[in-house]
């Protein structure tokens, strides 16, 4: 009889240890995120340290308010990969790129008395404004603001071009994509919602392939390492913290438990 206990026992531990290892396999490590103040912060370097000059800081909430994803990364040519649109001082002043607004009648100039407030090679610069952000509806993480939200409610109205009308193209068709984990619901894509934000050759055929089911490496991993999805979401869109059920609609236990998804 004592020794079926330690059987018992033995079979027992090694079920938790299978079970954890289990665990580790299905639940990423999340990123840490920044302040919300610097979600969606980066720095342009692709061609200011060969001039000579710091990086150009840029903010994409003070800019979000004002105008959808589509104006740069559409209309202006900014390529969604950062540091792979190579911007000049040249082609600024031409008209072309940031140039296309900050010509000193739509935003600030590019004149010698405004360098600082680009090539300032500070992540943070401009900080001290998002507090003009309270009003939006929140969020739990990112930058706190529920963007989709502010948008529907129409509490921002954000062009959508600034040199020749564009459009957005209206598809509603919504995408379920199946989860290989045992356990882990689908995700949903909605076109409307995105379609709001961004043009059809964002995404495709680069990140995503028009046909269903025709992109590969689609998984978890590869978004966590800011492929596909994660182009957007975990650097300017929201990001997966917290956020399971956002995509993943019908996810019985969403949440973190220390750094991990549950």
């Amino acid at each position: 009889m004592k020794r079926n206990y330690i059987y018992i026992i033995l079979i027992l531990l090694l079920a938790a240890v299978n079970q954890g290892q289990a665990a580790d396999s299905v639940w990423w490590k999340l990123p840490e995120l920044p302040a919300p103040e610097l979600y969606g912060n980066i720095l342009i370097d692709r061609e200011s340290s060969r001039a000579g000059v710091k990086a150009v800081s840029f903010s994409h909430w003070s800019h979000r308010v004002n105008y959808t994803c589509m104006t740069c990364h559409f209309e202006l040519e900014f390529n969604m990969m950062l540091n792979t649109t190579a911007i000049t001082e040249e082609q600024n002043r031409y008209g072309r790129y940031c140039g296309a607004c900050h010509n000193g009648k739509t935003a600030f100039g590019h004149t010698k008395g405004n360098c600082d407030k680009c090539h300032n090679g500070d992540i943070s610069y401009g900080k001290e404004k998002f507090s003009t952000l309270s009003g939006l509806p929140p969020a739990i993480n990112g930058n706190g603001v529920d963007w989709v939200k502010a948008l529907n409610d129409e509490m921002i109205k954000p062009e959508n071009y600034v040199l020749d009308e564009i459009r957005p193209i209206k598809f509603e068709r919504e995408i379920v994509i199946e989860s290989p984990w045992a356990g882990i619901a689908p995700a949903i894509f909605p076109h409307d919602t995105h379609g709001k934000w961004l043009y059809c050759s964002n995404c495709h055929p680069e990140i995503f392939q028009i046909r269903q089911y025709a992109t590969e490496d689609l998984a978890m991993e590869s978004i966590l390492d800011f492929e596909f999805c994660g182009v957007c979401h975990g650097r300017v869109a929201f990001p997966p913290n917290d956020n399971c059920k956002r995509c993943h609609p019908d996810m019985k236990h969403p949440g973190k438990v220390g750094n991990k998804m549950h």
